[in-house]
């Protein structure tokens, strides 16, 4: 049985309305992924939360500064060789962590010992100021993601 020409008129006219409503999300999707700050299609590595400006020198003061790296991807990376720097050019180098899937890591700026949710930079100063930068790089230096605060408020300074 063939379908009448009404029928194929308003099923074409569907499809169609379905190709435009798909061709329409698409790019939206692609503009979150840059506002998102990713280096590259694949990279999952980002950075999330930022506790900055702890008052006080005790180890304490200097632990409750940190900065967040997240991994929002499925599966797991390993940042051994990926730094994380300020604006002032304080660097922390990863070593040996494998950050799972859909999970973080807080960056210390304090001491403290490593584990795979909190890694700690031993410092015994503030890095993260009340107008900072941090960015991210890869094992090859590519910057990842950035996070800026302190200029008018929090916000987000991503780049590629």
């Amino acid at each position: 049985m063939s379908a009448s020409p009404a029928t194929r008129r308003f099923l074409a006219a569907v499809l169609a309305a379905g190709a435009l409503v798909g061709a329409a999300a698409v790019p939206a999707a692609a503009h979150d992924d840059d506002r998102r700050g990713h280096h590259g299609r694949n990279s999952s590595i980002v950075i999330g939360d930022v506790q900055h400006d702890s008052r006080g020198r005790d180890s304490r003061a200097l632990n409750r500064e940190w900065v967040e790296v997240k991994n929002t991807g499925r599966n797991a990376v390993n940042l051994r060789g990926f730094t994380l720097t300020d604006q002032d050019g304080n660097r922390y180098r990863f070593d040996r962590l494998r950050l799972d899937g859909r999970s973080s890591v807080k960056v210390h700026t304090g001491n403290g010992r490593d584990t795979h949710r909190d890694v700690y930079q031993d410092r015994r100063h503030q890095i993260w100021d009340e107008r900072d930068t941090a960015t991210l790089r890869d094992d090859r230096g590519r910057v990842i993601d950035t996070e800026s605060w302190g200029r008018r408020g929090h916000h987000d300074n991503h780049r590629r």
